[in-house]
């Protein structure tokens, strides 16, 4: 980068604050169709749909698809020039990292959708796997009829991908040349394995990571209807009560769905190895590692039991070990 690193980081944190998308629309209404869609993809077959839309489907309301937005793009000119100036400092990559949405109030067809959004914050200059650039947070504030129904906060990283000539040794620098007749005890030591990466935990999930630290595996359980549901969320999808408490899984279950992961490579991951989606005992579904049989000797219906491993110093994770029959 060409300006000093806190001449730059200031540079970019003023952009903080800034709009960064004004006055966008809605392609579509609310409407029946798309939350029917939707629900099918999911498997959702809550009763209050369609009558109203699924709370997850906030940001699906706001985008353009391949149209555009009516009138035009809502993104602002603020935005494209701190995306340049990221561009012109060699960070032109981008990957979505994560989001967080809040309800306030359930979307019924027929509403249409209002949109506005600003530059909530940018990181310092952060490195990582990918390579080295900053993290971009906007926040866009939705609303139905002039009323505020609800937020999602998005996030990005910018970055400088880490390139490697063809010819380059792992443990080699970039304008190094290979040495193959270096002896094995001058070579510099490994890199340590790659980190898993962490999970995003928020005010509405830190009591399902307070229970792994626990060795329990919590399911959140509705106090109004009684309903079990997972992954947790801040409001019960059956009766709409926020009040809640959780009970402990009893660690048996089945293989609902799985897959085998052979790509892309992960440096934190050794492929193919089995993802499944574990239905519990008590009648909720988790995504989770399958351990302890061969990624090719997974099947549908198989028999689970939770286990915790321990990934690395500061992170532990519920899996399920299988047993072939």
């Amino acid at each position: 980068m060409s300006a000093e690193p806190e001449e730059w980081y200031e540079k970019l944190r003023a952009y903080e604050g800034r709009v960064a998308a004004s006055g966008g629309q809605g392609r579509d209404p609310v409407n029946e169709p798309m939350i029917r869609h939707w629900c099918e993809a999911m498997g959702d077959t809550n009763p209050a749909y369609p009558g109203i839309a699924p709370p997850t489907m906030l940001q699906a309301w706001t985008m353009g698809g391949l149209g555009g937005h009516p009138g035009g793009s809502a993104r602002s000119e603020a935005y494209d020039e701190l995306l340049a100036l990221l561009d012109e400092a060699g960070c032109t990559s981008v990957v979505a990292t994560d989001c967080e949405q809040e309800y306030l109030r359930p979307l019924r067809p027929g509403d249409r959708i209002t949109f506005d959004a600003v530059i909530e914050s940018v990181s310092p200059r952060k490195t990582t796997k990918l390579g080295t650039g900053h993290f971009v947070t906007t926040r866009m504030d939705i609303q139905a009829g002039g009323e505020l129904v609800g937020t999602h906060r998005f996030r990005i990283l910018k970055y400088a991908p880490v390139r490697r000539k063809p010819d380059q040794q792992p443990d080699q620098q970039p304008d190094q040349k290979p040495n193959p007749e270096r002896e094995p005890e001058q070579r510099p030591q490994q890199e340590p394995k790659a980190r898993r990466p962490r999970p995003v935990i928020n005010r509405d999930n830190a009591g399902f990571w307070e229970g792994v630290a626990a060795h329990q595996l919590l399911i959140q359980r509705c106090t109004g209807c009684g309903t079990l549901r997972f992954p947790w969320l801040p409001g019960c999808g059956g009766c709409g009560s926020p009040e809640w408490d959780t009970v402990a899984a009893s660690g048996a279950g089945t293989v609902f769905s799985y897959v085998v992961m052979h790509h892309p490579p992960f440096p934190a991951f050794d492929p193919p190895y089995a993802v499944g989606l574990i239905e519990l005992a008590e009648g909720v579904r988790i995504v989770s590692n399958i351990t302890g049989v061969p990624h090719d000797k997974v099947r549908i219906g198989m028999p689970v039991e939770l286990e915790f491993l321990r990934a690395d110093d500061e992170l532990e994770l519920p899996v399920f070990r299988g047993a072939v029959a």
